[in-house]
């Protein structure tokens, strides 16, 4: 596929290959290049299969590479239980092959990747407002899926080309996407309620091509800076939304009767994401701006 432009883009010099066309991230990605006049194009290759990410290159000739694709599993992570070869294919060896073939072509790669590694533990203590900084070590090793993610964040360290971005629960301004993290906890039966770090995509993907540009590398926490807890989204669900709404809560314990594989549950320190992008939004200010403030009129009508 040849890069697709809007608004005469080729003046910018900018032409992105995105991996993960039929993904959340991914279409979301396209989309914003539309929009902003950035050549772009999907890849075609397989992660795992170097012979077809080359012929990507080679036929788009990007400036550079973004990956939105691998496993995350359906309808949750507790499938990478049960199909721990696929999962290792696409998270392992996918990424760290593109990672590879970038590094032997000079590109950057903005890597998509999980915050989801590390959980509250003694010095990171629930409510403390202290959290895992880019350095620190994952110590969550809960889930087959997170081990995938952790083990690959290490190895992705070796490569000066890639840029890191540690996602965690991502929320859209779509309240129908079923990935969307209101969107799922707003269906479940019960719901934990414990603070987190989590992702606004509205106010954080922009400032993703923005990083690209900007060629920064290394790993980023990926999140609005603070926490914001179940209860206090399903609040907002219910004073913005849906004022008939109602939840159920129920406890850690509970919770692991009903799944496979545990969940991590931290806050992520954004200081350094903050100091490069000032404007950034805590948590709950971008959860009002770019998802609830926008949906409100649709509900009411």
């Amino acid at each position: 596929m040849g890069l697709k432009t809007e608004n005469g883009s080729e003046a910018s010099g900018f032409k992105f290959l995105i991996y993960g066309r039929t993904g959340w991230i991914g279409g979301l990605l396209g989309r914003l290049c539309t929009e902003r006049g950035i050549a772009f194009a999907y890849g075609a290759g397989r992660l795992e299969n170097r012979a077809q990410l080359e012929d990507d290159i080679a036929g788009n000739s990007p400036t550079h590479v973004f990956n939105a694709a691998g496993v995350t599993g359906r309808p949750n992570v507790d499938w990478c239980e049960t199909h721990r070869v696929e999962t290792i294919r696409a998270n392992v060896v996918g990424t760290l092959t593109l990672a590879d073939v970038c590094r032997e072509r000079g590109l950057i790669l903005i890597n998509y990747a999980t915050g989801c590694i590390f959980e509250y533990d003694g010095k990171h203590p629930l409510g403390s407002g202290v959290g895992f900084v880019e350095e620190d070590t994952p110590n969550f090793v809960g889930s087959f899926y997170s081990k995938t993610k952790a083990m690959v964040e290490e190895l992705l360290k070796n490569y000066e080309n890639v840029c890191t971005l540690r996602v965690r629960m991502p929320i859209s301004s779509d309240l129908a996407n079923p990935r969307n993290f209101i969107t799922k906890i707003t269906r479940y039966d019960k719901v934990v309620n414990i603070p987190n770090s989590m992702t606004i995509l509205d106010e954080l993907l922009p400032i993703s091509i923005e990083m690209a540009k900007r060629n920064l590398t290394g790993i980023w926490n990926f999140t609005n800076p603070g926490v914001v807890s179940h209860n206090e989204i399903l609040e907002m669900y219910r004073d913005y939304i849906d004022p008939k709404f109602t939840w159920k809560n129920f406890t850690l314990e509970e919770q692991a009767k009903v799944i496979v594989a545990p969940r991590s549950n931290n806050e992520l320190d954004t200081s350094k994401l903050k100091y490069e992008f000032p404007e950034l939004l805590p948590i709950k200010e971008s959860l009002i701006k770019y998802v609830f403030q926008p949906n409100q009129k649709t509900s009411a009508s």
